[in-house]
């Protein structure tokens, strides 16, 4: 099997993980929605050595990420859960840190808005969310790019960008901290419980 690569995490990776070391400076146990290829979990885990990294996803990506977890594997760095927001029982530890990449745009509304919703809810009192990717601010796209790859992702299926109004919204009680400019016109949001 050819292991799967995404560019897009070979790019930003650098630049997030800046973030994450300090959004995630006191947290113990990190919940990945939606972990893709793998490629962040594996380059974060052995950078954030003070807290474990739980990766999940759908079940058809699961062998992708195992792959890439075993040529770099990590101690801290556990194999994916089974988790498709909507359908898949919430896990049962207690993640005082969630973390997701590039999600919100490929689900459907309803899915985000539940996403958000589970996030806000099983988050423990001072948890941190950070969440990567292209977003809408007050319905405004900070690119053209950004504009036409919304419409191909409407076109194809996908639900396209969220605005970040209706994201504070749907994580409530979470407040949002910080709105951090990053490379490819994306967005690192940083939420607190």
């Amino acid at each position: 099997m050819n292991k799967p690569f995404s560019q897009a995490c070979e790019n930003n990776k650098v630049p997030i993980l800046q973030i994450l070391k300090s959004a995630f400076a006191h947290s113990r146990r990190v919940l990945e929605i939606g972990s893709g290829t793998g490629q962040h979990a594996v380059f974060f885990a052995p950078r954030l050595p003070h807290l474990i990294w739980q990766t999940s996803d759908q079940p058809q990506y699961h062998a992708g990420i195992l792959e890439w977890i075993s040529e770099s594997p990590s101690s801290n760095l556990k194999p994916p859960l089974s988790l498709t927001v909507g359908e898949s029982a919430w896990p049962t530890h207690t993640y005082d840190g969630m973390f997701t990449a590039n999600t919100a745009h490929i689900m459907q509304k309803h899915e985000t808005k539940l996403m958000m919703e589970q996030v806000s809810q099983h988050l423990p009192e001072g948890g941190m969310f950070c969440q990567y990717g292209p977003f809408t601010q007050d319905g405004v796209f900070s690119s053209q790019s950004n504009r036409e790859f919304h419409q191909q992702l409407i076109e194809s299926g996908y639900g396209g960008y969220r605005d970040i109004s209706e994201l504070t919204l749907w994580a409530e009680p979470l407040k949002l901290l910080a709105i951090n400019p990053m490379p490819a016109n994306n967005l690192l949001l940083v939420w607190q419980k």
